[in-house]
């Protein structure tokens, strides 16, 4: 059989800075241009206040390190287009970190060791508590509270908190393993570092369990470790660490440090995944998650409705017509009260096919939108060689037979004159039933990976759509069944 195959490079996507220009380098754009939100004028921050929790020696070196960023902290790297030296903050964001003892709890170190000397799993809710308890005594501060709490786990906390087994009946423990032993032997080819895996459902994670807890003050939160506040051999070097905390920091903050650059129609795109969410009668559930992300720069993101989990139901979860209707129409009216009104186009993605009864359901949920078009984005056993050294550029778009699309989200990047990635770079495949333009689709999900604002980097491999569904499903099931979360992704990431 002959093989027909259309090698395209896509251009590297562009972000929107404070000032007009042409930038894919965060970094470079930030430092040139400063972020997005300058162009508010005097409706953006230009103070970020910064409140912190923690232990006295974790506080001290919490507070040095803030004061750290506010100056230049050069690149242990030299010469390197991928590590660059961190002007400071100011110098970056056109503000400033503003510190206040007002906004300083200190977790002292009798309470703490009361707690740390409990057993799990009331070890674990003891210190949840004391950090919890803290950030709702900042929020509950009547004349001025901090824009972000950052929570200082000295190392104590994290060798004993950061992860314990979850409270699990036998019965549910075995049927877990099986699944995953199951997807493991090959059945599914996954993204296994956005999908749930078998440790999220066997284990509890301190870092998501406060971010639940301390949703419902309205601050959003940073963990701050020594892995963070410290020079260490083991972790990045400290201009790599400032710039990724940040950009953080700022957008958390409530800043838009910068903006994919669409052309075309006003667009929301939603990624659809599924979590597991335990009932209080023990029983297993799956629940819907919908990221939702305009062209503006809003995200957001929203649980859908529970759907019962069978034991071989494996990852053939899909959403009844109804549901699905539901959940399109929950996300157009928090798209309007977020940006005024509805999009002009809708773009929904999904790790896995959209069965009839979705699609159904979310066309006639978004029919009031000109536009809707349902995309997967699935693993692909595809490969490409090139000659020379390097793999195929991020960006290669290939067509084969003119039926299967394949998009290298990531490869080699002729910014950084080098590939990052460890392994061979695999590319997803993309399909659709709806009749759309793929090299549209390609360039959307390229630009997407840079809406990372949990990161400085220019790396990321995978569409915001779906690329914090892991962490998001694991901070909504620690919320509960019966509580609805936040919708704001500032308390998400």
């Amino acid at each position: 059989m002959l093989i027909q195959m259309k090698v395209t490079q896509l251009p590297t996507p562009n972000i929107e800075l404070g000032s007009p220009g042409t930038f894919s380098d965060p970094k470079i754009g930030l430092t040139e241009a400063g972020p997005f939100d300058l162009r508010f004028g005097p409706a953006r921050k230009r103070d970020i206040r910064v409140g912190l929790v923690g232990n006295a020696e974790l506080l001290k070196n919490g507070i040095e390190w803030l004061e750290r960023c506010g100056t230049p902290i050069p690149s242990d790297i030299k010469d390197s287009t991928q590590y660059l030296d961190f002007p400071g903050f100011e110098s970056v964001f056109r503000a400033s970190l503003a510190l206040s003892g007002q906004w300083m709890i200190e977790i002292g170190s009798d309470k703490l060791g009361v707690a740390l000397s409990k057993n799990n799993p009331s070890r674990f809710e003891a210190v949840l508590d004391l950090y919890a308890d803290a950030v709702e005594e900042l929020a509950d501060n009547a004349d001025t509270h901090p824009d972000i709490v950052i929570c200082c786990l000295p190392k104590e906390v994290v060798q004993t908190c950061w992860s314990i087994s979850s409270s699990l009946t036998p019965r549910q423990r075995r049927l877990i393993k099986e699944r995953y032993i199951a997807r493991e032997q090959g059945q599914q080819l996954l993204f296994d570092d956005i999908e749930e895996t078998e440790s999220d459902l066997l284990n509890r994670d301190f870092r998501r369990a406060l971010k639940a807890r301390t949703m419902e003050f309205e601050i959003p939160i940073q963990i701050g470790t020594s892995n963070l506040f410290e020079d260490q051999d083991t972790n990045q070097d400290a201009a790599t660490r400032s710039w990724n905390m940040s950009v953080a920091l700022y957008y958390k903050a409530g800043g838009i440090p910068w903006r994919f650059k669409a052309d075309g129609p006003e667009t929301c795109f939603v990624g659809i995944s599924f979590h597991h969410l335990r009932t209080l009668q023990q029983h297993f559930v799956y629940s819907s998650l919908a990221q939702a992300f305009s062209t503006r720069g809003e995200g957001f993101a929203l649980r859908g409705e529970a759907i019962p989990w069978h034991e071989k139901q494996g990852r053939n979860v899909h959403l009844t017509k109804n549901q699905a209707a539901k959940l399109a129409d929950r996300v157009l009216q928090e798209y309007s009260e977020q940006t005024g009104g509805n999009p002009q186009r809708i773009v929904l993605h999904k790790t896995s096919r959209f069965n009839d009864s979705e699609q159904k359901g979310f066309h006639h949920g978004f029919r009031d939108i000109p536009i809707v078009e349902l995309i997967n984005i699935m693993p692909a056993q595809f490969r490409l060689l090139t000659y020379g050294t390097y793999p195929p550029r991020r960006g290669t778009l290939c067509t084969v037979n003119e039926t299967a699309t394949y998009l290298f989200t990531t490869g080699y990047m002729p910014e950084w004159r080098t590939y990052p990635g460890p392994h061979i770079p695999a590319p997803v495949r993309l399909m659709s039933e709806d009749d759309i333009d793929m090299h549209q689709a390609a360039s959307d999900i390229l630009g997407l990976a840079r809406m990372n604002w949990n990161t400085a980097s220019m790396s990321s491999a995978h569409p915001v759509t779906l690329f914090f569904s892991r962490r998001v499903g694991g901070i909504m099931a620690e919320v509960g069944p019966n509580c609805e979360p936040n919708s704001s992704f500032r308390y998400y990431m």
